[in-house]
């Protein structure tokens, strides 16, 4: 009788083992993030003079770092989605490579966004600074705690929506609707709607341009050594363009034609790279679409990459544009209209933070988008990934903050649709499936026509998941409204404790 009862009492132990290193990961995280949070508080204290209203910047800071840990962990997966559901990359290579690029694109290349979402949305002469200020931290707390809320639930919103939302919210609580600006609260709407179509536009005719020069051809290797090595030199081109532009404006301003060249060139180089390595790759596969599918494995890590520097760019305003804000309101004590100071440390924050909360809190958002919407390879995942590039990079150039969420999302529903719209197609030309043509349908136990109505009903269900485009398009919807009400509501909490 003593061996059952030791037997028990060593799976009870294991038990508690088990429990306990389960808790102990899931603490672990938000224990690196309220390290952070410190470290930001208390850099802050140190960057910041000393003045009577010093410790709001305490507090804003340890706000915009909690911001920029849930912009990494619920934005960034729109990002890294594609590669990681197509297996292109493993988990722990996308957040690398996602948290190198953020950082690098927020800290290289932030400065245009941050002065829209910033400045541009308020009226700020209609308000004195210290009741600026509350309206910035009322904002920034208010979009975090709402993207917190979407990612514990696993929504991926967006957090340009979010903080928008509360700079409108805020905004209004404080000095009526007036206070808004809302010519470019119209401009930037009109961007959420635009984008998103143009983001699966592109990917669905990038995915047609593939399929006609390359996967639909009888002998799939000779066309893909010939086009695999182009579309590569047009991802080099657009970033080289792209970094002589943004990312290195602090300490050189090419002109015009010098960037056309410039990026003529590294296409060229990207070109030359690509072919020995496509050629080489090539000799080994065979003339299948899912061997094809892996020679786009290097271009899709280069689209994700760019991808990642252009969200860091464009998304690091959600995180630090409030709290520059702040800073410069209460070093020059009113609002700057002619310009927004960015200083380094500032952009530090929000690039540390994008970077750690992806890798804390991103691996489940990554894994819905990649996987959860629609079955995606590596030809569908690097046109999701290089359309959304191309259109986050022209939105950045432009100091437009348009939703990285609706880009992404929407070039994947591109794609999917694409299939989808196709698939039906050829079933229509089709009376009887595949299947039934060459199987007998006693074995299907079913008639031809059951089994061609099973058929697309399986197609349907593989290609776009309906209930995921519900659940986001209402996520879509439902975040400006509830963090604009969060945000009104935060800030007359404020108003009775610091005003």
């Amino acid at each position: 009788m003593a061996k059952p009862a030791l037997d028990k009492d060593l799976k009870r132990v294991s038990g508690l083992e088990v429990a306990t290193h389960d808790l102990a990961r899931s603490l672990a995280g938000p224990g690196i993030a309220l390290v952070f949070l410190l470290a930001a508080a208390v850099w802050a204290s140190f960057v910041v003079a000393d003045g009577p209203t010093s410790y709001l910047v305490v507090i804003a800071a340890v706000i915009a770092g909690y911001m920029a840990l849930n912009v990494g962990a619920n934005d960034v997966a729109n990002n890294m989605g594609p590669a990681v559901g197509s297996k292109a990359l493993t988990m722990l290579g996308a957040l690398i490579i996602a948290g190198t690029f953020e950082a690098a694109g927020a800290l290289l290349a932030g400065g245009d966004v941050v002065n829209t979402v910033a400045r541009d949305l308020l009226i700020g002469e209609q308000l004195d600074g210290d009741t600026f200020v509350l309206v910035m931290m009322a904002a920034l707390l208010a979009s975090a705690l709402w993207v917190n809320l979407a990612t514990i639930i696993g929504a991926p919103v967006s957090t340009t929506h979010a903080v928008v939302g509360g700079v409108v919210g805020a905004g209004v609580a404080s000095a009526g609707f007036g206070f808004i600006a809302w010519p470019i609260i119209g401009t930037i709407a009109a961007s959420w709607v635009i984008s998103p179509m143009l983001g699966g536009i592109f990917a669905a005719i990038l995915l047609t341009i593939i399929r006609v020069t390359i996967t639909n051809r009888i002998d799939m290797i000779s066309a893909a050594r010939v086009w695999v090595p182009i579309l590569v030199a047009l991802m080099t081109g657009i970033f080289a363009m792209y970094l002589a532009t943004k990312g290195l404006k602090r300490i050189w301003k090419p002109d015009l034609p010098l960037v056309m060249l410039l990026g003529l060139s590294f296409a060229a180089l990207g070109w030359i790279i690509a072919m020995p390595m496509v050629r080489r790759q090539s000799l080994t596969i065979e003339n299948r679409k899912k061997h094809i599918a892996k020679l786009f494995r290097v271009p899709l890590i280069v689209a994700a990459a760019l991808l990642s520097f252009a969200h860091g760019a464009n998304d690091v305003a959600n995180a630090v544009g409030p709290f520059a804000a702040i800073v410069t309101t209460i070093q020059t004590g009113h609002m700057e209209s002619a310009g927004l100071a960015l200083p380094l440390w500032v952009l530090f924050i929000g690039a540390v933070g994008i970077a750690l909360g992806l890798a804390l809190f991103g691996p489940r958002l990554i894994r819905k988008v990649g996987e959860q919407i629609t079955k995606l390879n590596e030809i569908r995942a690097y046109c999701v990934a290089l359309s959304a590039a191309c259109t986050v990079l022209a939105a950045s150039a432009l100091g437009l903050p348009v939703s990285s969420t609706h880009i992404a999302v929407g070039a994947i529903f591109g794609v999917g649709f694409l299939r989808e719209y196709i698939a039906q197609r050829e079933m229509k030309g089709n009376a009887v499936p595949a299947q039934a043509r060459f199987v007998d349908p006693a074995m299907l136990n079913a008639t031809p026509e059951d089994a061609l109505a099973k058929e697309r009903q399986q197609a349907r269900r593989r290609l776009v998941r309906r209930q995921h485009v519900l659940s986001i398009a209402a996520a879509w919807v439902i975040t400006v409204p509830a963090s604009a009400v969060l945000a009104a509501l935060v800030f007359l909490g404020l108003n009775l404790v610091i005003g």
